[in-house]
């Protein structure tokens, strides 16, 4: 058996796996990243990601698709990874997310299938009309610790908010003081608390990490994620992160979320989009 990780920050540790037999991992999903009772999906993306990082031969998840099968919950979990194809410059894996009812039954939290390549191999060309998000400096955002004013600003507490750096921007914070825009916005700093540094693998936390942009939307409740997609660009420079999501369209109990994940060199590094269902009671 080998424990897979890399670092020693808490993300590290609670992303960690242990390589029980080829292909297979044992895991723990940490309460320290749940919202509510159920474990967070970006936190899910990137334990998969762990281990797929160590089933491939290429360093770098590139594009990440999840499908959110049933809710998962902290303890215990395995891995089960399958090569499906390694070429010269991609691999490709897939990767089952198994826990065990009561009963000893097994039952699919999740299922990812993941292209993996060399960010650092790519070519450096740029040409792009995206533009970073316009958030106010990050000491003028609102933190679950505090406002520009000292009050607390972000209402209610889940122990993942304990393990970020984040920072809204207040005007797509409304919904927090109980004045939501009617938009389908958040924007926000974001980072981890401990001061550990972006890279690949925690992009996979990062996209799916704010508060539901249904929130601004005026709905309440637990948004969960049914299908994300993840495209990791570039490898972050160090420092902050800026997340801008956006919703355009929400039907029949579904929205889509669309993320673009800036670094501290105003670079790209990530974007994602997801299906979710919404709780239509505002």
């Amino acid at each position: 058996m080998a424990l897979v990780t890399h670092g020693n920050s808490e993300f590290d540790r609670d992303t960690a796996v242990t390589r029980r037999a080829p292909g297979v991992y044992d895991a723990h999903l940490s309460a320290g990243w749940t919202i509510i009772q159920a474990v967070n999906g970006g936190y899910l993306l990137a334990l998969m990601g762990r281990a797929l990082g160590d089933a491939l031969p290429h360093p770098d998840p590139m594009s990440v698709t999840a499908h959110y099968l049933t809710a998962s919950v902290p303890g215990p979990a395995v891995i089960r990874t399958e090569v499906v194809r390694t070429g010269r410059t991609m691999s490709t894996g897939t990767a089952s997310l198994i826990q065990f009812a009561e009963d000893g039954s097994e039952v699919e939290r999740l299922r990812v299938l993941a292209a993996y390549g060399d960010l650092g191999a790519l070519p450096d060309d740029v040409r792009t009309t995206a533009k970073p998000p316009a958030i106010p400096p990050y000491e003028h955002c609102l933190g679950t610790d505090s406002a520009p004013d000292g009050r607390p600003a972000i209402p209610g507490s889940t122990p993942i908010a304990e393990r970020l750096a984040l920072r809204l921007d207040p005007a797509t914070a409304g919904w927090a003081v109980g004045a939501p825009s009617g938009k389908g916005e958040m924007r926000a700093w974001f980072g981890l608390a401990d001061g550990r540094e972006p890279d690949p693998l925690s992009l996979l936390l990062t996209v799916d990490a704010l508060p539901p942009t249904a929130f601004e939307m005026g709905l309440s409740g637990w948004v969960p994620t049914v299908e994300l997609t993840a495209h990791i660009r570039q490898r972050p420079a160090p420092g902050p992160l800026r997340v801008a999501i956006t919703t355009r369209n929400l039907a029949g109990g579904f929205l889509e979320e669309d993320a673009e994940v800036w670094d501290s060199e105003d670079r790209l590094v990530a974007q994602s989009r997801q299906l979710a269902r919404a709780v239509l009671q505002g």
